[in-house]
């Protein structure tokens, strides 16, 4: 998948007068690109269009505008867009109550370790960026790439595989199917 060039990115003022269009499609297109794992994990599988809506997102709520601001954040979300052969996932904790997620997060150290993408019974691991993480816990986001064996490729491309988000962490060990609408956006985003 290409990256974000500058040349898509609206300035604020444009942005605002197509926002609530665009904001209501992207929220479409990420409905089947959202995975509910076990009862604290959502993962959203990430595209161009997703990371361009964060990108003018990030710029409107900072109210960013000078020109180093915006490639900056240009270059910051583009780590998201999935390369060749690629997936790309954001991993969200999501516990609303605050003790109870100050205490998952502690006890899910290490959770970024152990996600991986099973595709007809072959795992790829994913992998991410240690950004801001503090010793003895983990974050509430995650941004995660999956590289794909070619096979594993083939088969979402040809949508005749069978594929799960496995969590396999001491404290929380789940395996999540991902159902057609899923399948079907990676197969788009890998073609």
């Amino acid at each position: 998948m290409r990256p974000i060039d500058r040349n898509e990115v609206l300035g604020i003022g444009e942005y605002e007068t197509i926002r609530e269009r665009f904001r209501s499609r992207i929220i479409e297109e990420k409905r089947p690109r959202r995975v509910r794992i076990g009862d604290h994990l959502t993962a959203v599988f990430e595209n161009r269009d997703s990371v361009l809506f964060q990108i003018q997102e990030m710029l409107r709520t900072e109210r960013i505008t000078s020109e180093s601001g915006v490639l900056h954040e240009i270059e910051t979300y583009n780590e998201l867009v999935p390369g060749e052969g690629q997936l790309s996932l954001t991993l969200f904790v999501e516990i609303p109550e605050r003790s109870l997620r100050d205490k998952m997060l502690v006890e899910l150290a290490g959770l970024e370790d152990t996600v991986s993408l099973e595709v007809d019974g072959v795992a790829a691991r994913a992998v991410g960026k240690r950004e801001g993480a503090v010793e003895g816990r983990t974050t509430a986001v995650h941004y995660l790439k999956v590289d794909l064996p070619e096979a594993a490729q083939a088969a979402l491309k040809a949508r005749r595989a069978a594929a799960s988000i496995v969590v396999a962490h001491p404290h929380y060990s789940v395996k999540a199917p991902l159902g057609k609408a899923t399948l079907d956006k990676l197969a788009e985003d890998l073609a």
